[in-house]
């Protein structure tokens, strides 16, 4: 019996050792999900920004047969 409870706890010692570590990693992908999200809305911006001159300077151009 106690050779039982003795694999039982260092199965439940592993298993928390294991929820710990998953924390840890879920922790790290939600602070790069936030970097990333936050990337995205920059190049976002940023693409809006680079279509308004490039309609910008579309708007300048002459039009075909003049």
């Amino acid at each position: 019996m106690d050779v039982e409870l003795g694999h039982l706890e260092g199965k439940v010692l592993q298993l928390v050792n294991l929820c710990r570590e998953l924390r840890t990693e879920n922790q790290e992908l939600r602070a790069n999900l936030q970097l990333a999200k936050e990337e995205n809305q920059s190049l976002n911006t940023k693409l809006v920004g680079a279509k308004d001159k490039v309609n910008a300077i579309l708007a300048k151009l002459p039009e075909d047969g003049v």
